[in-house]
């Protein structure tokens, strides 16, 4: 009997993965043959266009029926070809190629996991059974991940329609109230001072479901608040310095420049939401403090309405840094992530604080955050119960200036979707 050659594919064409990372990304691969039943196949990597990155020998298959799971172990940076082959009945062969690219090795590489097809994650909210949805602020894409897993995200939302944008909002908070999410755009220029009005949004989805079947809804936006903080603040003198520090031409991230990168509910609150600054810090010179406005009516604002209304500002001492995300749980305990002002390359300090979200009282700086890995830590996923032993907490981080592959290309202009990525790390906040 003549067999006819096995057909083999990928479900993508190229993998990432990391030098001594724990649950890396799979691809799965399909494999048939007319008159052979999936057992008669066997599946195996033949060939390395670089061992030094990863060789046949580290390419495990697992499984035994018409399709099967292809993991990587990483050698080196870099990127590789790896030759898959299918052998079938009569001693048929065929062939694909999957493309492998590997970053180094990071600190806690145990509790590090990859989330790919975007690497500029700048908020993130729980919606249970070890799911997330992370917002990028490259695009108005949303995408919902399995926090404990590696690789690419189980469904996407592309909101730019319902928000009736051109550019990117910039997406940079999100607070949760009952199954509404707020996020909130940056409220600021583009990096070369140019204005984006788009990047004012104030959105809410609806979540539906939870966990890996979780869905959103769009219900409304407000597209204001920019400009309310800003009338604000001159009525109340311009202490706080938002209108030139939002001026046509004023990069935001300075010491005195507009940037929100915070967003969350006050104790007890749904209606009161704090808005927290990168810039300004106040007083605007090095060891100022960082900055919370209370939006009083943001109930109001999620349905549509305005204008915006203010609460009294707070300034928390956050040892010079300012607010890169804030997050509460159901008991009102807040953790914040502090972080630089400037648009630097990541080494400046970041800090993670608690606090109990009542103006007045001083956070507590919980520990110091890593900075010799790639990407800035930018989201807090959601916050344990800071009064148990061994709580902790998953933070992620913003990696789209990181060069993962190291041929000095960063990783928003790697052209592969399935090549960017971003760290989320898990760290123990209590002892």
């Amino acid at each position: 009997m003549a067999f006819t050659a096995p057909v083999i594919s990928l479900s993508a064409d190229r993998l990432s993965g990391a030098v001594g990372a724990t649950a890396d990304p799979v691809v799965t691969v399909t494999v048939s043959q007319h008159g052979a039943a999936p057992g008669d196949l066997s599946v195996a990597a033949v060939g390395s266009s670089d061992t030094f990155v990863a060789g046949a020998g580290d390419v495990t298959v697992g499984g035994r029926g018409a399709t099967r799971r292809i993991s990587v172990r990483a050698r080196g940076v870099g990127y590789c070809d790896l030759t898959l082959r299918v052998t079938g009945l009569g001693g048929r062969m065929s062939a694909t190629t999957l493309h492998y690219a590997a970053s180094g090795p990071v600190r806690h590489a145990a509790d590090t996991r990859y989330f790919t097809h975007a690497c500029d994650a700048s908020a993130a909210v729980d919606v249970g059974d070890g799911h997330v949805v992370v917002a990028d602020d490259e695009t108005n894409v949303l995408r919902l991940y399995p926090r404990g897993a590696s690789g690419g995200p189980v469904r996407t939302w592309d909101f730019s329609a319902a928000l009736g944008v051109g550019k990117e909002v910039d997406i940079e908070g999100a607070a949760r109230a009952g199954d509404v999410i707020h996020w909130t755009g940056s409220m600021s220029n583009a990096k070369d001072g140019k204005l984006r009005a788009d990047r004012s949004s104030l959105f809410t989805t609806t979540v539906r479901g939870f966990g890996a079947s979780t869905e959103l809804d769009f219900e409304d936006s407000y597209g204001g608040l920019r400009d309310d903080l800003i009338a604000w603040d001159e009525r109340n003198g311009g202490e706080l310095g938002f209108a030139a520090g939002a001026a046509k031409g004023r990069p935001p991230k300075r010491i005195d420049g507009f940037n929100v990168e915070g967003f969350e509910f006050a104790p007890g609150n749904t209606g009161t939401a704090y808005l927290g600054f990168r810039a300004p810090l106040v007083p605007a010179k090095p060891g100022g403090g960082a900055l919370l406005v209370p939006v009083t009516n943001a109930d109001v604002l999620a349905a549509g309405g305005g204008p915006a209304e203010f609460g009294e500002r707070i300034v928390l001492d956050l040892g010079g840094l300012s607010i890169r995300d804030l997050r509460k749980n159901s008991a009102d305990q807040y953790l914040i992530v502090a972080g630089s002002w400037a648009a630097d390359d990541n080494t400046d300090p970041y800090a993670l604080y608690s606090w109990d979200g009542v103006p007045g009282h001083a956070p507590v700086r919980v520990m110091d955050l890593p900075t010799c890995d790639p990407g800035g830590w930018e989201c807090v996923v959601d916050v344990p119960d800071l009064e148990v032993p061994g709580a902790r907490v998953q933070l992620i981080t913003d990696s789209g200036s990181a060069d993962w592959y190291g041929d000095g290309t960063e990783a928003k202009d790697l052209p592969h979707p399935e090549l960017k990525k971003t760290r989320a790390v898990w760290f123990t906040v209590t002892e």
